[in-house]
């Protein structure tokens, strides 16, 4: 009987030490990408090493998946081949053997789940949207400015070596050529 961890954050800049802090486990599988799928390869992982008997460990419902549909099918998935899956955050523990009142605990925890990414996501949009109507810049901000992107130009026109130009200018191959071609920088 093995305590398998199952980490996720949606960035590589995501702090993962509060997930499962304290437990003690055997093995953890962690995954730095979206929970917008369950396209995860870590855990595809830890879905094929668990084994009957062991208990898989989440920080919370929707760190496992980010809708009711996967979120049903990944948990009698596993408790389908005999894992004990335990949501620390909601106090839940499915062992394939629920009672109705449990079973309705765990589909409004995931109802509610998806309901908080749909309004997030709708958030996000309106955002956006607000931002671009008000004129300002979304994304990375530029490399270069007009008046460099323009001297790298002419540095090139001038016979100077492309590498030499980067580095001058402090950008990458990549972004002087995108210049060269009258892209961003």
């Amino acid at each position: 009987m093995g305590e398998v961890g199952y980490i996720r954050v949606s960035t590589t800049d995501q702090a993962t030490d509060r997930q499962l802090a304290g437990v003690d486990l055997e093995k953890v599988f962690m995954d730095k990408l979206s929970g917008k799928d369950t396209n995860r390869p870590q855990l595809a992982a830890c879905l094929d090493w668990i084994r009957e008997g062991d208990t898989l460990h989440v920080h919370s419902i929707d760190r496992l998946a980010r809708n009711l549909e996967d979120l049903q099918r990944l948990v009698r998935q596993l408790t389908g081949k005999g894992v004990v899956v335990r949501f620390h955050k909601e106090g839940l523990t499915f062992r394939g053997d629920e009672d109705p009142m449990q079973k309705l605990m765990f589909q409004m925890m995931g109802a509610f789940a998806e309901f908080e990414r749909a309004l997030i996501r709708e958030r996000q949009r309106e955002g956006i949207a607000a931002a671009r109507a008000a004129g300002k810049h979304l994304g990375r901000k530029p490399s270069l400015t007009p008046d460099q992107a323009q001297a790298v130009r002419e540095a090139v026109t001038a016979g100077e070596e492309k590498a030499s130009i980067a580095r001058r200018f402090g950008i990458s191959r990549q972004t002087l050529y995108r210049v060269l071609a009258g892209g961003p920088s």
